[in-house]
């Protein structure tokens, strides 16, 4: 069977759920590169970073004066991990404690800083000494793009609005001369700005209607220099809602003053689907890796449905759709701080990681954002640290193995003979792809094996060989620990072609990143 429309190509979990072939079945994948599909932009590998546990505090600022080697309060070796994932973009405040975060309070000298409850998570103290000043420079280390949360829930238009004029103004204002009093001279770049997180629930229990009145209200007023003016983001919905995405593309008629670029959505993977009782991070057994599995391709049904609404009311395609919190969701690791939301990573979550991105490119005329929830310490993270100590977690190795899918353009393929992973009575897809072109014309391919017991191969026609890393383990729940940091990390990975054919084996429980040639 041979699917030549370029969505349906890309759509791997709709394409692989039609084959239902015998084990030893041949596996085929066919490139089109004479048919370029749209930019898998970079930011769809998008971090972001919460006031929540040791996300900020410990686990990327210790401050000046801490014993674990920094510079300028940021950890050095975290720095180095981020720079070599060559993060695009960053998301901050939040999150829940967006909301709740009085912009005021994270600015001046750090001694003189008001000291808040972080009600939200954990009810720890926050002494706000990461605030605006030290995010942007964070972000201008890393070479990356910003993404600031707005109050909505419980500040005001005006407090939004000298925010922004805080950040981007270059005039003799009373506010930007504060932020060079601070010690910023030059106005920031602030690329992406959100109203509110979550107005459906932590961010003010709101309908979409009274949200969508409130959005139209607080865009009205945020002003910026013509030459910096953010993509100004609406909260949106979560799981499988569409209801937000339809009135706020209904009823948000964009005007001189007034903007809605692009539309949030919010989806974490559980286990067991149940927020209750999760699952557990490790420890698991293969049911519960099928199910993380099956949880985790409902995305795709969400980003299609929310899509054909926004293709209704915005057929040139202007508005995006940002999965702006995405990743698995467990059971609070034992004798953690339950409002920490500290868990470890497995393999599990590198296999989890690498089919939500194939799926994000499959839809990258839309979904030109997404931010993995959430960078150090919480949920499924890129890095763990405990002190002094510091690890790389295999979501980590995914997206470090990814970075050649920043900023390229989309190929369509086909991916035939694929047979189904299957359980219980129960299937999914087996394998999950994506193939694109990169500015210097080399071609990239992706592929994971969900099956955890099962070796495959994949066969090409017209390259002659392929050369890049796979990641893989013997155990379903193996994961890096302080003690053994390298367990689970990526591998050089070869082939070359034989009789004209380039056959890829692709391991049990294994993601492989390679350039083909």
């Amino acid at each position: 069977m041979c699917r030549s429309l370029f969505r349906t190509a890309l759509l791997t979990g709709s394409l692989l759920s039609s084959f239902a072939l015998a084990d030893d079945a041949t596996i085929t994948l066919s490139i089109d590169e004479s048919q370029p599909g749209p930019t898998i932009h970079r930011n769809i590998y998008g971090q972001f970073m919460e006031h929540l546990g040791r996300g900020i505090y410990e686990g990327i600022w210790v401050g000046e004066d801490a014993d674990i080697p920094n510079t300028r309060g940021y950890r050095k070796d975290v720095l180095k991990a981020l720079k070599d994932l060559e993060v695009p973009l960053l998301r901050w405040p939040g999150g829940c404690f967006a909301d709740e975060y009085h912009w005021r309070d994270g600015i001046g000298p750090r001694e003189e800083r008001t000291r808040t409850v972080n009600t939200t998570w954990g009810g720890v103290i926050d002494d706000n000494a990461f605030g605006t000043h030290e995010f942007f420079e964070l972000a201008e280390m890393l070479d990356a793009e910003v993404y600031v949360n707005g109050n909505l829930g419980t500040g005001s238009p005006r407090e939004m609005a000298a925010w922004l004029e805080y950040m981007t103004s270059d005039t003799d204002s009373t506010l930007a001369n504060l932020r060079r009093a601070n010690g910023r001279d030059k106005p920031w770049k602030v690329d992406y700005f959100a109203i509110g997180n979550e107005a459906w629930g932590c961010g003010g229990n709101m309908t979409p209607e009274y949200y969508t009145h409130l959005y139209k209200h607080y865009a009205t007023f945020l002003k910026t220099p013509a030459d910096n003016r953010p993509v100004m983001i609406a909260s949106g919905g979560q799981v499988d809602e569409t209801i937000w995405t339809e009135t706020l593309a209904s009823q948000v008629k964009p005007n001189w003053s007034l903007r809605m670029d692009a539309i949030s959505h919010h989806y974490y993977t559980l286990p067991t689907g149940d927020w209750a009782k999760k699952g557990e991070a490790i420890g698991f057994d293969e049911s519960e890796w099928f199910s993380t599995l099956k949880q985790t391709l409902r995305v795709e049904g969400f980003i299609q449905d929310n899509v054909a609404i926004l293709d209704k009311y915005d057929p040139e395609k202007k508005i995006g759709f940002y999965v702006d919190e995405w990743g698995t969701w467990y059971d609070v690791t034992e004798g953690h701080n339950p409002g920490f939301l500290y868990q470890q990573n497995s393999l599990r979550d590198a296999v989890v990681a690498a089919v939500n991105l194939n799926i994000f490119h499959a839809y990258a005329e839309r979904v030109q954002m997404t931010n993995i929830a959430q960078m150090i310490n919480v949920l499924q993270a890129m890095i763990l640290t405990d002190k002094e100590k510091m690890l790389l977690t295999p979501t980590y190795h995914v997206f470090r193995m990814h970075v050649p899918f920043q900023d390229v353009t989309a190929l369509p393929f086909t991916l035939e003979g694929a047979p189904e992973y299957t359980l219980n009575g129960e299937s999914v897809p087996g394998v999950s792809a994506s193939a694109a072109r990169d500015a210097k014309g080399r071609t990239w391919l992706t592929l994971v094996n969900l099956n955890p017991n099962q070796a495959v191969e994949v066969a090409l026609s017209g390259y002659k060989q392929a050369k890049g890393e796979v990641l893989t383990a013997e155990e379903m729940d193996a994961h890096n620990t302080f003690d053994s940091p390298e367990r689970v990390t990526p591998k050089p990975y070869k082939a070359k072609a034989q009789s004209g054919k380039l056959s890829l084996p692709l391991p049990a429980k294994s993601v492989i990143v390679v350039q083909l040639k």
